[in-house]
């Protein structure tokens, strides 16, 4: 690389770095000013701070392309980025592009949103926090400043869930998150210990180039994969750990929009950063496949049987990070950070947009089809979506497992066409249900590259068992409740299926208790407005 080009990448990595800490900053600012005309700036200014983070990491990524195409020293820029302590690749850039285009876009709706509203002024410096801090968690190459970044994001996200101090149980909710997210740091502090001591760096360059991770594992590998997989699962309201994300729902919309676009994906985001390091399949692969997979299965099932718009969403996210943890448990890293991506900017319209689903289904939906009409659609799509991933399984990584969900996911969309459509409208229908397989085959295209190469990774007899299974399963429980509504086990079953089939009671039970003892405070102490667990004495 020529001293010209070398330092315009510097120069381009320094900006990317910059533009987080310029946020930091802004944070502090806006939590500090009182003038309401000077905080209106502030939110203009962290509108603009976002746009320049998305061009400067298009910036960084027309750098990746070059160095691709040019050849040569692949990981020169990586070189350069550790000057910074950056990991400029391919999933730091897209992650960048999504968080800051989420952010920007939930920043706009929010200054609309609570112009009127009390906690505004709170609002902006906690939001630029835990921007600013998903941003430095994507960026690092040091697992230590990614562990403290992990932190900081859940410590920033627990001031925007406590911002209504009114409603008490937004702020027992609050707290029984405040508790699971800490028992996911002490194991995402466990598992980059434990990495420590089988590789002797916390620099994950360091890690990923050292031939120790292609000789074989070791038990401090493998509890390592164990501490991480649990700390995604709890990160991302996995099944028993979920009740939080269903109480939290009292929290101002761009929260909650926050929340399920963008902070609940780092539990994916982590194992899409760290598994190079890993082994191949692994213990931590094993309880992502399988927490992972029977989340998905009950929390899509229970999604389809709720009333409330935000319930259902929130039963959504669930079911998608389910999904999520399942590909990745699977090995599928391209599908999952696809789907990381895909979910983030469809969570974030669905919340911004919520208000207006109530209207429109409040209007009431379509007439459906007769049930053979439905199932004859429904099986002449998926056969054939079947037909082409039988002429292209690389669209599916060669996995029977997610052909049959792509298939699954075909078929459903062909189910929801309407009575009364003529017959070109449902052939149009129909055909675009059957184009998801090129649109996906397309998205996975375009995302693979900033993926690792992971062709060692090989799934075990075990998992595609597990796979297979709760496909099935899914596939079954989906058709009962959706075909079978006039008989009486299956208006039983979706009563259950309505409260998630209560798995999440026991776990939520224990930290309810913990919650109410938390803020169970002596009499002689009060509590600081808007500070949920600072005391000062009484006067």
């Amino acid at each position: 690389m020529n001293p010209i080009a070398e330092f315009s990448s510097l120069l381009v990595l320094a900006i990317w770095l910059m533009l987080p800490v310029a946020l930091f900053g802004l944070a502090g600012l806006s939590g500090w000013l009182k003038s309401p005309l000077k905080l209106n700036h502030c939110w203009h200014i962290a509108g603009w701070l976002m746009v320049l983070s998305m061009a400067a990491s298009l910036l960084v990524a027309t750098l990746l392309v070059i160095q691709s195409v040019a050849g040569g020293d692949s990981n020169k820029l990586a070189t350069l980025g550790s000057r910074f302590g950056l990991y400029p690749d391919g999933i730091a850039v897209w992650m960048a592009l999504m968080v800051a285009f989420v952010g920007w876009v939930i920043l706009r709706f929010a200054n609309n949103y609570l112009s009127q509203d009390p906690g505004r002024d709170r609002f902006l410096p906690w939001f630029l926090v835990t921007i600013a801090s998903v941003l430095v968690l994507v960026f690092t190459n040091n697992l230590v400043i990614l562990a403290g970044a992990w932190i900081g994001v859940s410590l920033a996200l627990h001031h925007l869930l406590t911002l209504y101090q009114d409603r008490p149980q937004a702020r027992m909710a609050a707290v029984q998150k405040f508790i699971v997210s800490r028992a996911g740091d002490a194991l995402v502090i466990s598992g980059v210990a434990l990495l420590y001591l089988h590789y002797g760096t916390f620099y994950l360059p360091e890690m990923v180039a050292s031939e120790t991770a292609r000789t074989g594992g070791s038990l401090e590998l493998t509890m390592a994969s164990v501490a991480l997989a649990l700390a995604a699962v709890l990160k991302c309201a996995q099944i028993p750990f979920h009740g939080w994300l269903i109480q939290v729902m009292e929290a101002p919309t761009p929260v909650s929009a926050l929340l399920h676009a963008g902070v609940i994906n780092l539990g994916g985001f982590l194992w899409l950063r760290l598994f190079p390091v890993f082994d191949g399949f692994t213990a931590g692969h094993l309880i992502l496949l399988v927490i992972g997979g029977l989340t998905a299965v009950v929390a899509i099932l229970t999604m389809m049987t709720q009333f409330s718009v935000k319930h259902a969403l929130a039963w959504s996210t669930c079911a998608q990070m389910g999904f999520m943890l399942f590909e990745i448990g699977m090995g599928a890293y391209t599908l999952a950070l696809l789907h990381l991506l895909a979910h983030s900017l469809y969570k974030a319209h669905s919340f911004l947009a919520s208000g207006r689903t109530v209207v429109v289904s409040a209007a009431g939906g379509f007439p459906e089809s007769p049930v053979a009409s439905r199932l004859l659609w429904a099986g002449s799509t998926g056969l054939v979506a079947t037909l082409i991933l039988f002429q292209a399984p690389w669209i599916v990584e060669h996995n029977p497992i997610f052909g049959a969900l792509l298939v699954f996911a075909v078929a459903a969309a062909a189910m929801g066409i309407p009575a009364g459509a003529t017959a070109s409208v449902k052939l149009k229908l129909a055909g675009m249900a059957v184009f998801l397989v090129p649109v996906y085959s397309l998205l996975h295209t375009l995302v693979g590259p900033a993926v690792p190469v992971h062709e060692g990774f090989a799934v075990p007899p075990v998992g595609y068992a597990l796979g297979a299974t709760m496909v099935a399963l899914l596939a079954l429980c989906s058709l009962l409740i959706v075909l079978g509504a006039r008989f009486r086990a299956t208006r039983l079953l979706c009563a259950h299926f309505r409260q998630g089939l209560y798995l999440e009671l026991p776990f939520d039970r224990l930290t309810r208790q913990l919650a109410a003892e938390a803020l169970r405070v002596p009499s002689m102490f009060r509590r600081v407005p808007h500070h949920p667990f600072r005391l000062e004495e009484r006067s």
